[in-house]
C-alpha cells in the first residue's frame, strides 16, 4: 500500500510517543505531537484531525503496512504499546515493498560502471543483499563491517534533517576529556562517516574554525531558535583532501611523508592506501617505500601504529619521534604489569628483609610527566629542590599519576590500614656529591610538640613524648622511594643491611655490623620504588658519575594518629601530605 510522506512522518511521530513510557498518551497529546512533528517537517500549520490519528493507529495496528502494532488502551483514555520494547521500525518489510525495493535495487544497478556513480557500489550490493535475505529468509551472502553497539546512530537522521533544511541547533555534548555535558548551539555542515564512526561537522561560532563532533558523545539534539548560518568558503573535498580522517588543521600545511613497509605488510598497503596522495618511491627484496602529502594528525600516527613491525617512519623526524615515543609508551604499558606474586614477594621480603625493590612501578611516560612537574614548579616559585617538603600540598595534581593503580596494589598488599604521613622531594643535581654514613631512621610518634633546647628534627627522640618504643611503631610504618631517574651504585645509590630493621642499634653495634656485613646495592630503574622499614640500617654510596638523581620519599603508617584521630581524618592527612 502508497504511503504519502505525512502519513509517514505521524506513524513515526505515535510510534516515538508510545516508546516513552515516562508519559501517559491521551488521543490529544498524540494529535498535539503529530501536529508539531508536521509544523516541523512541512513549516506550516496543518490540522490535525481526531478522526485522522484514530486511522492512523487502526492501520499500524493492522498488517496492511507489516507493522502489527501491540498498541492498546489502559483506563480507557490513555495508549500504550503492550510490547515496551516494540517499533515499527524494528517491523519486517512487507512483501510489497520488498519487490519495490527490488525494482529499486535493478535500477540502481544500470548505473555501476559510471564514474559519477563509483560510490552507489557498496550500497546497491547491501541494498540488494538484503532484501536476498528479506525474500529467502536465509542467511546473508556478503557481511559488510557494523558496529551494532555504536552508540549515536539514532542522531544520524535528525542531523541529517538540519543540515538539509540549513538550521542551526542546540546540541548537548560531552568530550571524553570533559568532566561534565555541556549546551550550545552548533551549525552543522556535513556528517562525515570514518573507520565506521560518524561525525558532524561544523561551527560553534561565525568567527570559529570549524570543528567535528562524535555522534557516540552527543547527549541530545534540538533545533535551536537561532537563525541558520551558512560557511560559503567550507568545502568539504577541500577541506578535506590533505588528511586522514577527520582531525584537519585548516593553516598546517601537508608534510611530505615517507614510510618504508616491510615485504609482508607491503600488498596490504598498496592495495588500500593510507590516502589519495599514496606513492611508491622504491622498492627491494625487504618492503617497499611509500611517500604521502598529508597533515600530521591523530589518524595518521594510528594507521601508522596499526602495521606495528610491518612499517618504520623514514621522515619527517616529529612524526618519527612521536611514533618511536607511543611504541616505547606502548611496551611500557606491559612492563609495569605487577601480578599478585609480585606482590607478595615484595611484601615478605619488607617485613623479614626490611626493604624490597619493585621496578616498573611507573610507566616513562608517567616519570616524564612527575619530572615536567616538579621542574615547571621549581622554576616558578624559586624554591629549593633538595629537600622539599609538603610536596602533594604544593602540587595536588601529583596526586593522579602517583596514586595509580600499581601504587594502590602495593600499599594495599603491605598494608591496608596504612596512610600517607609524609611527601619530600630530593633532587639531587650532578655537581652534589654528598653521601650519609651508616644509620637508622627512627620513628616516632607523639601526642604533642613541646618546645625543647637541642630539638632538631621530628625524627630525633629529644623533645617529644613517645607514646611507644620504635621497634613498636617500625611493625607499622614503612618508606617508598619512587625513583625518576636511574639510580645505580656509581651515581649514589643506597646501601642496606637486610634484616638490621628489628632493633634500635647503638653506635658501637652499627660499627659492628657494617664492618662484618655484605651490604646490598639498593640499584633502582626510573619508574621504580624502594620500600624500606625505618630501622633498617642504611648508607649512600659515594657518587662516582655526575649524573641528576631525583627521589621523591613518602612515608606510610597505620599506627594510630595522637589525640584519637578517626580514619576519615587521617584521609585528610593523607590528601594534605
Amino acid at each position: 500500500m502508497a504511503v504519502n510522506k505525512n502519513a509517514l512522518i505521524r506513524y513515526k511521530t505515535i510510534d516515538k510517543c508510545l516508546q516513552n513510557n515516562f508519559r501517559q498518551w491521551t488521543l490529544d497529546n498524540l494529535i498535539e505531537a503529530v501536529s508539531d512533528a508536521l509544523y516541523e517537517y512541512e513549516g506550516k500549520t496543518i490540522d490535525v484531525s481526531k478522526r485522522t490519528v484514530q486511522l492512523d493507529i487502526q492501520m499500524m495496528r493492522s498488517d496492511k503496512l507489516g507493522y502489527n502494532a501491540p498498541i492498546v488502551v489502559y483506563e480507557r483514555k490513555f495508549y500504550k504499546y503492550e510490547d515496551e520494547n516494540y517499533s515499527i521500525t524494528n517491523s519486517p518489510i512487507s512483501n510489497q515493498d520488498l519487490t519495490k525495493l527490488s525494482e529499486a535495487v535493478s535500477f540502481l544497478k544500470q548505473f555501476q560502471g559510471f564514474s559519477h556513480f563509483e560510490e552507489l557500489g557498496s550500497m546497491v550490493q547491501k541494498l540488494e543483499d538484503h532484501v536476498y535475505t528479506q525474500k529467502t529468509q536465509e542467511k546473508s551472502l556478503i557481511d559488510f563491517e557494523k558496529n551494532e553497539n555504536l552508540k549515536g546512530l539514532k542522531f544520524l537522521d535528525p542531523l541529517y534533517q538540519f543540515i538539509l533544511k540549513k538550521e542551526a541547533i542546540d546540541i548537548t555534548y560531552q568530550s571524553f576529556k570533559a568532566r561534565q555535558e555541556s549546551t550550545f548551539t552548533f551549525y552543522p555542515f556535513l556528517l562525515k562517516e570514518f573507520r565506521n564512526r560518524w561525525f558532524v561537522i561544523g561551527k560553534r561560532q561565525k568567527n570559529e574554525g570549524i570543528m567535528n563532533l562524535a555522534l557516540d558523545r552527543i547527549i541530545s539534539v534540538e533545533k535551536s531558535s537561532k537563525p541558520s548560518l551558512t560557511d560559503s568558503n567550507f568545502n568539504s573535498e577541500n577541506f578535506y583532501k590533505n588528511a586522514i580522517g577527520v582531525s584537519v588543521s585548516p593553516n598546517l600545511k601537508p608534510e611530505n611523508v615517507l614510510l618504508y613497509i616491510n615485504h609482508k605488510q607491503a600488498p596490504y598497503v598498496l592495495t588500500k592506501p593510507f590516502h589519495h596522495t599514496q606513492k611508491e618511491v622504491s622498492r627491494d627484496h625487504y618492503g617497499v617505500t611509500i611517500s604521502l602529502e598529508v597533515q600530521h594528525n591523530f589518524e595518521l600516527e594510528k594507521e601508522i601504529l596499526g602495521l606495528g613491525e610491518g612499517v618504520k617512519v623514514i621522515a619527517p623526524e616529529r612524526l618519527k619521534r612521536n611514533i618511536k615515543e607511543r611504541l616505547y609508551d606502548a611496551v611500557d604499558v606491559y612492563e609495569t604489569e605487577i601480578n599478585d606474586k609480585n606482590l607478595r614477594t615484595i611484601s615478605k621480603r619488607l617485613e623479614y628483609k626490611g626493604f624490597g625493590i619493585l621496578n616498573h612501578v611507573y610507566t616513562k611516560r608517567d616519570i616524564r610527566k612527575l619530572k615536567a612537574k616538579f621542574d615547571t614548579y621549581i622554576k616558578q616559585n624559586q624554591e629549593q629542590a633538595f629537600g622539599m617538603r609538603e610536596v602533594l600540598q604544593k602540587l595536588p595534581e601529583l596526586k593522579a599519576i602517583l596514586f595509580n593503580k600499581n601504587f594502590k596494589k602495593l600499599i594495599k598488599s603491605i598494608d591496608k590500614n596504612a596512610f600517607l604521613a609524609k611527601a619530600i622531594y630530593f633532587d639531587k643535581s650532578p655537581q652534589d656529591n654528598w653521601y650519609v654514613t651508616w644509620h637508622q631512621d627512627v620513628p616516632i610518634n607523639v601526642q604533642e610538640k613541646i618546645e625543647a633546647r637541642g630539638f632538631t628534627s621530628w625524627t630525633n627522640k629529644k623533645g617529644v613524648i613517645s607514646v611507644c618504643p620504635p621497634e613498636e611503631i617500625s611493625k607499622n610504618t614503612f618508606s617508598m622511594r619512587i625513583h625518576l631517574d636511574d639510580t645505580t651504585e656509581k651515581n649514589g645509590a643506597l646501601k642496606v643491611i637486610p634484616g638490621s630493621h628489628n632493633k634500635r642499634l647503638n653506635d658501637e653495634e652499627i660499627k659492628l655490623i657494617t664492618t662484618n656485613s655484605i651490604p646490598f646495592v639498593s640499584e633502582v630503574a626510573s619508574g621504580g620504588v624502594q620500600l624500606m622499614k625505618p630501622l633498617l640500617l642504611h648508607a649512600s654510596s659515594v657518587s662516582k658519575v655526575q649524573k641528576r638523581r631525583r627521589v621523591l620519599h613518602l612515608e606510610f603508617s597505620s599506627i594510630a594518629l595522637p589525640n584519637g584521630l578517626e580514619y576519615k581524618e587521617k584521609e585528610a592527612l593523607f590528601n594534605r601530605s
